[in-house]
């Protein structure tokens, strides 16, 4: 079961009054205090790594949501980060290994839903290189990582639309001939 946000937040986080209205699907406004609270978009960062064959690193999720699904390696933004400090440290807390070098990819809106409450989230992909594809181990909330061609990917093997939608754009640039040099290990 999934909860909308405004089946959850019933009460105003300042003052605690139950007259915390629901604007829109996005906006609540308190009708004691005035506070104003919207709800925006989280932001997520995914890591293409790709090895020396040009396949590219998923994960397995070992945890809900979507556990035991295909995902790509990352994870949330934390407060007063920056995205490319998310994946420097996203990588290092789940396969072990440092980025040593990326490359901003594309981004896609998604809904991760936790704890039955939909969390929306801007999802954003960099093509990543690594210090050493041979020493990664899986931590964290993944149980392993698998190496595949991006073309026989099965989307709906894949945890999120936001992933399915990656995986789509690579394909359609690998097609096009212009994905970065970063998808080669050297």
């Amino acid at each position: 079961m999934q909860t909308q946000p405004k089946e959850v937040l019933k009460y105003c986080p300042r003052c605690g009054s139950n007259r915390f209205i629901c604007q829109n699907k996005r906006e609540f406004i308190c009708q004691i205090c005035s506070f104003h609270f919207f709800i925006n978009s989280s932001s997520a960062v995914a890591a293409l790594i790709f090895d020396q064959d040009g396949r590219v690193m998923l994960s397995r999720r070992g945890v809900d949501p979507n556990k035991g699904m295909l995902d790509l390696p990352g994870g949330f933004v934390d407060p007063m980060e920056s995205a490319e400090e998310a994946i420097y440290r996203e990588i290092k807390e789940e396969l072990g290994v440092e980025v040593t070098e990326l490359q901003y990819f594309i981004s896609y809106p998604n809904e991760y839903v936790f704890s039955e409450f939909s969390v929306y989230t801007t999802d954003l992909a960099f093509l990543c290189k690594v210090d050493d594809l041979k020493n990664i181990k899986p931590m964290d909330d993944i149980t392993c990582v698998e190496f595949k061609y991006p073309e026989e990917i099965i989307l709906s093997e894949l945890c999120s639309n936001s992933m399915k939608q990656i995986i789509q754009e690579v394909n359609k640039r690998k097609k096009q001939g212009v994905l970065d040099l970063l998808t080669k290990e050297t």
